[in-house]
């Protein structure tokens, strides 16, 4: 949770700003990792926006140099992105990139610094991803930015300035780079799934030295994946949970130790975050028919859990990219097709599947009493939560779109292709 003394002044971020290593509940005022403060794509902010379009509702629209399908984060007045510009400013696919981290004004959506941390030679990346899609997180003015295999960064949030960067923990992945980084106590942990030897790195947070890695091991056939942890408290136990291809660990964040893990029969180049609720863990198998499983997580999990902790699965219209939402007792998803499923989250009975969206890799938001989704074209649905089906609005930018929203104030953030939109009520 962000502190109270945490809240940024119009001056900018020369106010020291602290949050605790595990963000446990969402705030109206800061978004300050991938799927907010939460981690699980809950906001507390209220009078959000319902509807908008290229001219209506607009706060302002920054054009964003390069690609990049980070999410915004935002503390106070700043709003921070990653991007991904083509070496002698000219697009091209086959282009080395210079990469960069960017802090914006959040009242005017001007650049306040713009930095190069890394260039990379002509690297591959699948085309619903980029070479900067892993979202920064913030903590204590440091802003930690991670470019998977390509390098991990600490900047002064304030000024953009370097405190580390490193190039040192590079491995062979598969369509590019895509989990991204969390914050416990002293350590930056983030998952390295390459196609062999897949592992799970933490980082000294003040030098980028390592402290601890996990080699994941399961039976997949193919070991890529780009999902993003999830620090959990189970009994007072803090655990990470880390999916990868074929398995799920649990893992003791201060050392890396396995607590527990379950095996999924398939499954590979994971991608959504795992969400918690409801004393279990739900998460989706990933390729080539991914399988949702909510998995019963407390005191008793421990070792080779795949027989004993299984409390159900569905295997229609579950997410290879999207992220889900639990609100009250309903779980909340979202195929890549655009198919959005009501389940109760603690029986697994589905309530409804319907067409919501076009084709669609950005995690859902709940906000506000509503439901937000971002399809890959730039349309924003708007559902109302419950166990019937029923759309508020539809708001269509017009340009292609695959980041998660973050939310400002009462406001949200939308990032597209070449710009990122401030919306307002």
């Amino acid at each position: 949770m962000i502190s109270k003394n945490a809240l940024l002044s119009a001056a900018g971020l020369a106010l020291a700003v602290t949050s605790s290593a595990a963000p446990t509940a969402p705030t109206a005022q800061n978004w300050p990792e991938f799927r907010g403060a939460g981690a699980q794509g809950h906001s507390a902010a209220t009078h959000l926006p319902l509807t908008w379009s290229p001219t209506s509702n607009i706060v302002w629209k920054a054009p964003v140099a390069g690609i990049g399908w980070s999410s915004p984060v935002v503390i106070g007045d700043r709003i921070f992105l990653t991007s991904a510009l083509p070496v002698g400013g000219v697009e091209d696919p086959k282009a080395n990139r210079s990469l960069h981290a960017m802090a914006l004004d959040a009242t005017t959506g001007k650049t306040v610094w713009d930095v190069e941390l890394f260039t990379a030679t002509a690297p591959r990346a699948h085309r619903k991803n980029s070479h900067a899609s892993p979202t920064p997180v913030f903590e204590d003015g440091k802003l930690y930015v991670h470019f998977g295999h390509l390098g991990t960064a600490c900047l002064d949030a304030a000024n953009g300035k370097t405190v580390w960067a490193t190039q040192e923990y590079a491995y062979s992945p598969v369509h590019g780079n895509g989990s991204s980084p969390v914050l416990f106590e002293d350590l930056l942990i983030f998952n390295a799934d390459a196609e062999t030897e897949p592992k799970v790195i933490a980082l000294d947070k003040a030098t980028g030295k390592a402290r601890w890695t996990f080699a994941r091991q399961s039976e997949a056939k193919k070991k890529f994946s780009f999902c993003t942890p999830l620090l959990i408290d189970v009994a007072g136990q803090k655990q990470l949970i880390t999916p990868g291809s074929g398995v799920v660990n649990a893992l003791d964040p201060k050392t890396g130790t396995e607590i527990w893990h379950f095996n999924y029969d398939q499954g590979y180049s994971v991608v959504p975050r795992p969400i918690y609720a409801h004393g279990m863990i739900y998460l989706s198998s990933g390729y080539d028919k991914p399988v949702l499983y909510a998995i019963k997580v407390d005191a008793s999990s421990k070792g080779d859990v795949t027989a004993s902790h299984l409390a159900w699965t569905i295997d229609k219209a579950a997410p290879h990219n999207p992220s889900m939402a639990v609100v009250g007792d309903e779980l909340y998803f979202v195929a890549d097709n655009g198919i959005l499923t009501c389940a109760d989250a603690k029986t697994g009975s589905v309530h409804y599947s319907e067409r919501c969206t076009g084709p669609i890799s950005a995690s859902i938001l709940a906000a506000d009493g509503k439901l937000y989704l971002q399809d890959e074209k730039g349309l924003g649905v708007v559902v109302k939560p419950g166990k019937t089906f029923s759309v508020l609005a539809q708001n269509d930018l017009g340009e292609r779109s695959l980041a998660s929203y973050a939310v400002i104030g009462s406001d949200l953030l939308i990032r597209t292709e070449g710009n990122l939109y401030r919306v307002k009520k």
